[in-house]
């Protein structure tokens, strides 16, 4: 079976979800908070040797249709995932990813103290002071902190305003063995519009909208053929791995690794979606090379 996508009385539901992005703010809200704990958040938090990173899993509107000429008909807005594209001068060059990085520990709990005031994204969350009533003050500390770090790292990256940012929630953390990294996911809800400007880490902003996320069409099987002088930190000479792909104007673009996780993560819980199965789906090759991993030179 090539899975299990939607079901036919989720598709209603998601359907109507895209067109009232109100419903949609308040479905996430909901969704995300039941699994807002610490287990949730923080399991990951004791990786040894690994460090701690935050990312953006930003949402946001834009015309109805756009980058789909399929759908050049409908009126309105629909939601879309908004991604950065890594440029050619760092690591893991050409991925999809959320902005976000490393938690700075001379500047991110300086900036956290600024969330606990009035009017910024954390304390506007819908659920903070239910949040810092129901879990532990260190655990309230923690969210503050990685909601700094992932904030200041959007705007470094692609000057994403904080002020414009809605929270809507966590996603369970993810670890990047490749990188020895634990990634933890915040949920932000972008205000339209809004205009970004890519630093030099960043080759582009990619929005991919959530109607495309939701069909099992756009998913394929990334096969990654891994050089033998690499072969020892995967071991295998070959790795096969989901991945979603996504035409944006006249390139492909590729979702894998953490990023996909991190958005499937996001879909099962909104949506109940479940993406195929690899082996059932199209094979796309690729070839993982040293630049990919120590980045380049020039």
């Amino acid at each position: 079976m090539a899975g299990m996508g939607l079901s036919e009385g989720m598709q209603s539901v998601s359907k109507d979800l895209m067109a009232d992005p109100a419903a949609l703010r308040s479905r996430i809200l909901e969704a995300l908070y039941l699994d807002c704990d610490d287990s949730s958040i923080f399991q990951a938090e004791n990786g040894a040797g690994a460090a701690s990173s935050s990312v953006m899993l930003l949402l946001g509107e834009q015309p109805a249709g756009t980058g789909s000429p399929a759908s050049a008909g409908h009126r309105g807005v629909e939601i879309a995932l908004i991604l950065n594209k890594r440029s050619r001068r760092v690591r893991q060059a050409g991925d999809l990813c959320c902005p976000g990085g490393a938690v700075e520990p001379q500047l991110d709990p300086y900036l956290a103290k600024l969330l606990l005031l009035p009017g910024s994204p954390l304390a506007r969350w819908p659920h903070w002071s239910q949040y810092q009533n129901r879990e532990c003050r260190e655990s309230a500390r923690l969210l503050a902190l990685l909601l700094a770090t992932g904030l200041r790292e959007s705007w470094e990256e692609m000057r994403l305003n904080p002020l414009s940012i809605a929270l809507l929630g966590t996603l369970p953390p993810q670890r990047l063995l490749l990188f020895r990294r634990i990634i933890h996911p915040m949920v932000g809800w972008v205000k339209w519009r809004q205009r970004f400007v890519p630093s030099w880490e960043v080759e582009k902003i990619v929005r991919i909208p959530l109607r495309t996320l939701l069909d099992p069409a756009h998913y394929a099987c990334y096969r990654l053929h891994v050089p033998p002088r690499l072969e020892q930190r995967f071991n295998h000479h070959t790795q096969d791995m989901p991945c979603f792909l996504y035409q944006d104007g006249r390139q492909t673009e590729m979702l894998w690794g953490a990023t996909y996780k991190i958005v499937m993560s996001f879909l099962a819980r909104v949506f109940g979606f479940t993406p195929p199965e690899p082996g059932a789906l199209p094979l796309v090759p690729g070839i993982l090379d040293e630049s990919y991993i120590y980045g380049r030179d020039d």
